[in-house]
């Protein structure tokens, strides 16, 4: 992250300084005042460069501000699921995949049924929802870190496979398509399925082969000493010893049958999609609590102690989206970002990838909102429409990534990981590879304008 740091904000200065030259060299001098000639030809590069900085500063500490919330919300009810046992139950009827996936990890850890919820929010389309149990997920797997401060395996695969998860349902680019007139707003289902499916298998090659071409190393002793107050809340003595009769799978059977009703929910999805949407958040809440209750759970005091947790994590990750958002805002104000683009979409172009959606895909990995943006005025545009092939690639890359940078500066934050690994690069291959397989199936679907 230092290099990745340095390199976005040394190519968004030179770019700005670069354009700051050039505009004070083509700025009328000659028998004018030259302040009042240059107030007249409005902001400077590096003035609106200084603008971005500040503009995206405000808006990591805002967006931090509005997760707290949110937060808040679903680590209480992850913690009534977790008193529960409902983590338990979900780890163990994929336990057999999870376990070659992650044989790292005890089987009825916490982390588990963290990173299956997880998993299972993003597969609905909420990344709201996705996020706070990604963080509790990287917690408990911080305490399975014998090195602290640097990624391990399990924390690299699981990240690789959250940027790349299978969407079933991405209901807020649903909801734009249909404000921007779309006929067919749900009609990305089965191209976003296709491409999440293509993308999470991508990433779990990439960060399987890539695993041994970067070691863990020894701990140092700075490293050891790092205080990790989340760690007691995941000992794992205690959790072997507390759950050492428990580490058996469901049948085979049970976990196929599982898998089915996964499977037969797609075309429901395809169906019903735009009916279930409102259904998901209220019902995950009322199906948490019912189970927590009939479980014996103290619901009330269960969620209350789990919310509190979401106020820590929320200050905790300000500084990170604080210092990537603003390297981000500094790349797209230099309009190092269109550079970039122009340059690419010679490229592109002919392999199905036009001018018009690279900017999309460039910036989905770097910002959420700013991609979100970017869509909108795609869909909104009277020359494209979001019925046309290019509304419907923007609304697949939409749907079937995600922000890398962002997952990666919030979660490694919220548990202080500075030495990521080979974590990035699993994630853009993921990218990458959604983008293709996007592109791939719009283009078989709706033909290329």
């Amino acid at each position: 992250m230092n290099v990745l740091f340095l390199a976005i904000v040394l190519i968004a200065c030179l770019t700005a300084g670069y354009k700051q030259l050039q505009w004070q060299a083509s700025a009328p001098q000659a028998g004018a005042d030259w302040a009042n000639a240059a107030a007249t030809a409005g902001a400077s590069p590096m003035e609106q460069l200084s603008a971005g900085m500040i503009a995206s500063a405000a808006g990591a500490v805002e967006l931090a501000i509005g997760l707290v919330g949110i937060m808040a919300l679903f680590l209480g009810l992850m913690k009534v699921a977790e008193e529960g046992g409902l983590l338990t139950v979900i780890a163990k009827l994929i336990r057999p995949l999870m376990v070659r996936l992650f044989p790292q990890v005890p089987p009825n850890h916490p982390a588990m049924g963290a990173m299956i919820l997880n998993m299972s929010a993003t597969a609905l389309g909420l990344g709201n929802a996705a996020t706070p149990f990604g963080i509790r997920a990287m917690q408990a797997l911080d305490a399975l870190n014998a090195r602290p401060g640097t990624a391990t395996n399990a924390m690299a695969l699981f990240l690789a496979i959250n940027t790349s998860g299978v969407t079933l349902l991405p209901a807020k680019v649903i909801a734009i398509r249909a404000a921007a007139g779309s006929m067919d707003p749900a009609g990305i289902l089965p191209t976003t399925l296709f491409a999440t499916i293509v993308s999470t298998v991508a990433a779990i090659v990439a960060a399987l082969l890539f695993q041994r071409y970067f070691p863990v190393g020894q701990p140092t002793s700075q490293e050891l000493a790092m205080e990790r107050p989340w760690v007691k809340e995941f000992q794992v003595d205690d959790i072997r010893q507390n759950q050492a009769q428990d580490h058996s799978a469901y049948p085979l059977w049970v976990s196929m049958l599982a898998l089915g009703c996964m499977v037969l929910a797609i075309p429901a999805t395809i169906v019903w999609g735009k009916a279930i949407a409102p259904w998901i958040v209220p019902g995950m809440m009322l199906g948490f609590l019912l189970f927590g209750w009939l479980r014996g759970v103290r619901i009330y005091e269960s969620f209350i102690a789990g919310a509190k947790d979401g106020f820590d994590v929320a200050l905790r990750i300000m500084p990170y989206l604080v210092a990537i958002l603003v390297a981000v805002g500094m790349l797209r104000s230099s309009g190092a970002l269109d550079v970039m683009v122009g340059f690419l979409a010679i490229f592109t172009a002919p392999l199905g990838l036009p001018a018009e959606a690279l900017p999309m895909a460039l910036l989905r990995p770097l910002s959420g909102s700013g991609s979100y943006g970017v869509m909108s005025s795609i869909l909104t545009d009277p020359a494209i429409g979001p019925d046309s092939y290019v509304g419907y690639l923007v609304s697949t890359i939409m749907g079937s990534s995600e922000t890398t940078f962002y997952v990666l500066a919030v979660y490694f934050g919220a548990v202080q990981v500075r030495r990521i690994r080979h974590t990035l690069i699993a994630a853009l291959i993921a990218d990458v590879v959604a983008v293709m397989a996007s592109v791939a199936i719009c283009s078989y679907l709706f033909g290329q304008a």
